[in-house]
């Protein structure tokens, strides 16, 4: 795919690799061309590209099922590129061509070594076939129109891109951008999600300037030829099973008005007359398969489960990154694959990965928080470990507290206001600053009484900008101006 190298995405939740194969080969395209791959043999006559001959198509029309269908030959013919790309089908060319005056030559077809794997193949097997069917599909889905290629042939029988106004690689790239964006809002936190994604909204992703406010006529305009170039696309791009598309409307591209086409803006607070513009929503078949292609353009496209045999501190900072529910879900997974007797070892292995003075830090150790709450009673010997951790000690305190665990030694004031800073500190990281943020703040300083007299002495790198951070949020005036004096005597006092 065409993107930038080294860009995170969110982790994706996946199904599992034996489910996923199971719908590959279910998807129309694919179960096509295996049919037809299984059809080929010495009678098999293709042209000298590898396409079956035109006198051929309606019988293998007919292997489909689709001997009736005005349009089975086209579907068979197809299946049977998406075959010979996909290694179902292997094309030889005998020494001795037979020439044709008019087909320029023949070549013979045969059932491929790769197509075996289909009954025979582990599932991830199976999804290698699948995603080679992909690149061809999505390859032809960003050439235009067969007319319009035939139009714009020249007298020597090439084609003259001028004349058909169309780049392959601009087009590729416009294409693989797309799927990208797909991706990105179906992963994004607040996004999609398993909801389908209006077609005006896909198409201005790649349109509208980020920068812009009210889109121009102009840009409008583009966006609807953008939509149509997608309706088309997504047609193609279905059967492969990597969308579930809702065409736009038939009325509509019978209208064929442009300002018709161009009032979509106005239709989006109304989901009846959004979805007449076109839905589609990424299968999860096709989220393995986008972020299959994201991985071989050197895209970091995580997915939920890539940590689970990583060591503790990868995962804490892996996770620290991630939106709460899914660095539970990755956590789950990691602890799941220590249950028994490594678990104590891990949560050893934890908390002394969220140690730090870092600037990630604080967000490390509101992780380890969350995986200690969800290991359990086993995790105690190791968190009584570090009681007197000047940095783990709050948090040690405060999980034996949860887990009604007796004997736990109160807290002197150092402790408990370091806690409090990399509490802030860690909530401010990981959510920005929100109106939950800004009662836990109110709640904190409730619960302390000379609270700012005291925290700005703590000796945590955070403090100041958790103080800073108070006196925008907190909710009280005179305490959100307290905040501020004493975010300047912490500033003063490193300088």
């Amino acid at each position: 795919m065409s993107a930038q190298p080294r860009q995170t995405l969110p982790p994706v939740r996946l199904h599992s690799e034996a489910e996923l194969a199971r719908t590959a080969l279910s998807a129309p395209l694919l179960s096509h061309a295996v049919r037809l791959a299984r059809w080929a043999g010495p009678a098999t006559r293709v042209g000298a590209g590898g396409e079956l001959l035109d006198e051929q198509l309606p019988q293998a029309a007919e292997v489909l099922g689709l001997g009736t269908d005005p349009d089975g030959p086209a579907h068979a013919s197809q299946a049977w590129r998406v075959a010979v790309d996909a290694g179902l089908v292997e094309v030889t060319e005998p020494e001795d061509v037979e020439r044709d005056a008019d087909e320029g030559g023949f070549a013979s077809a045969e059932p491929g070594e790769d197509l075996a794997l289909v009954t025979g193949g582990a599932p991830a097997d199976v999804l290698d076939l699948w995603l080679a069917a992909l690149d061809s599909v999505i390859a032809d889905a960003a050439v235009p129109d067969l007319d319009d290629l035939v139009d714009a042939l020249d007298a020597g029988g090439g084609i003259d891109f001028d004349q058909l106004d169309w780049d392959p690689q601009r087009e590729a790239d416009f294409l693989e951008g797309v799927l990208a964006n797909l991706y990105l809002l179906t992963v994004a936190e607040g996004g999609a999600g398993d909801a389908p994604v209006p077609l005006p909204v896909l198409a201005a992703s790649m349109v509208v300037p980020e920068e812009m406010g009210e889109p121009t006529e102009e840009v409008l305009e583009r966006v609807s030829d953008a939509m149509m170039r997608l309706d088309d696309q997504f047609r193609q791009l279905e059967p492969i099973g990597l969308v579930e598309f809702r065409p736009v409307d038939e009325e509509l591209l019978a209208e064929a008005d442009e300002e018709e086409l161009g009032g979509f803006g106005e239709a989006e607070g109304a989901e009846e007359d959004v979805s007449r513009y076109g839905l589609v929503r990424l299968t999860p078949l096709g989220l393995y398969g986008i972020r299959s292609r994201m991985l071989d353009a050197g895209v970091e496209a995580p997915a939920i489960g890539d940590l689970a045999e990583k060591g503790a501190e990868a995962l804490l900072d892996a996770v620290s990154g991630f939106a709460e529910p899914a660095a539970q879900a990755e956590i789950e997974l990691w602890l799941a694959r220590r249950e028994g007797g490594d678990l104590p070892e891990a949560v050893a292995q934890l908390l002394a990965a969220a140690r730090g003075a870092d600037e990630g830090g604080p967000l490390r150790r509101l992780r380890c928080q969350q995986a200690l709450s969800l290991a359990g009673a086993v995790a105690e010997p190791a968190v009584r470990g570090v009681l007197a951790d000047p940095e783990l000690g709050g948090l040690a305190r405060v999980w034996l507290a949860e887990q009604g665990a007796a004997d736990v030694p109160a807290p002197d004031g150092a402790v408990v206001f370091w806690l409090t800073v990399d509490t802030i500190a860690a909530q401010l990281a990981a959510g920005g600053e929100t109106e939950d943020l800004s009662g836990l703040m109110a709640n904190l300083t409730d619960r302390h009484t000379g609270f700012f007299d005291e925290v700005w002495r703590v000796e945590h790198p955070a403090t100041a900008e958790v103080l800073e951070a108070m006196g925008r949020l907190h909710p009280d005036r005179t305490a959100a101006k307290e905040a501020r004096k004493a975010a300047f005597k912490a500033r003063s006092r490193h300088h």
